[in-house]
């Protein structure tokens, strides 16, 4: 027989270390094979810090643009809140006097006391 050994991915998938091992040894193909997987193994082994590192980043990252955003609209809430013009110009496009309220005014938009 002078195909290529096939069982290598077989025995890497379902079958246990002690076997895998056993027929590396004894196979030329499939310890070529596993000299190639363990060079992919040494690669992802010395970038895993960096993507760890990358992620580490991003996640700060996140944070901090939920932190500003939760300051940025804590604060446009606030000063739409306590400012009742701002409020009514977004509400209703102008400023509420006391006549739109319904309060009775005299003609100069006080409220009229009687």
């Amino acid at each position: 027989m002078t195909g290529k050994c096939t069982k290598y991915e077989a025995l890497y998938t379902f079958g246990n270390d002690e076997t895998l091992r056993q027929h590396v040894e004894s196979c030329k193909d499939c310890r070529e094979e596993q000299e190639i997987m363990d060079k992919v193994s040494n690669l992802l082994e010395e970038v895993k810090p960096y993507y760890r590192a990358k992620r580490i980043r991003t996640a700060k990252l996140k944070m901090a643009c939920a932190v500003f955003a939760i300051l940025i609209s804590g604060t446009a809430l606030g000063i739409v809140n306590f400012n009742t013009d701002i409020s009514d110009i977004i509400k209703y496009g102008t400023t509420l006097s006391a006549e739109d309220y319904g309060f009775p005014v005299d003609s100069y938009g006080l409220l009229m006391v009687e």
